[in-house]
């Protein structure tokens, strides 16, 4: 993988050589040469290469990550005793909250 960037990385070197010593031409160019021909492109190449090898490892670390969710509920039910009845607690269930209304608010188009 890494082969090609670097000859890619050896024949923009040679350019912005011979950019830099030709009679018209400037350090800066062979700057820009390099920089527009050389590095950026193989920044982006690069880049885009290894993004098969970041997937696989978010998605290593995201199965690990479920292993061990998955074994710590497994070693927390196991430490629970099970109960037998739904509600084990001695209290009476709450009643349902009654809603009081309020009389002296007329609905929309009547009157009262």
């Amino acid at each position: 993988m890494y082969l090609i960037v670097i000859a890619w990385i050896y024949v923009v070197l040679m350019m912005s050589v011979a950019e830099a010593t030709n009679a018209n031409g400037t350090i800066l160019g062979a700057l820009v040469t390099f920089l527009l021909y050389g590095a950026g492109p193989m920044t982006l190449a690069v880049y885009l290469m290894g993004a098969p090898a970041r997937n696989k490892a978010i998605k290593a670390r995201e199965a690990q990550a479920r292993t061990e969710h998955l074994a710590s509920l497994q070693s927390n039910s196991a430490a629970q005793a099970p109960s037998v009845e739904p509600d084990a607690g001695g209290h009476a269930a709450r009643a349902a909250k009654t809603i009081a209304v309020d009389t002296s608010v007329a609905p929309v188009g009547k009157e009262p």
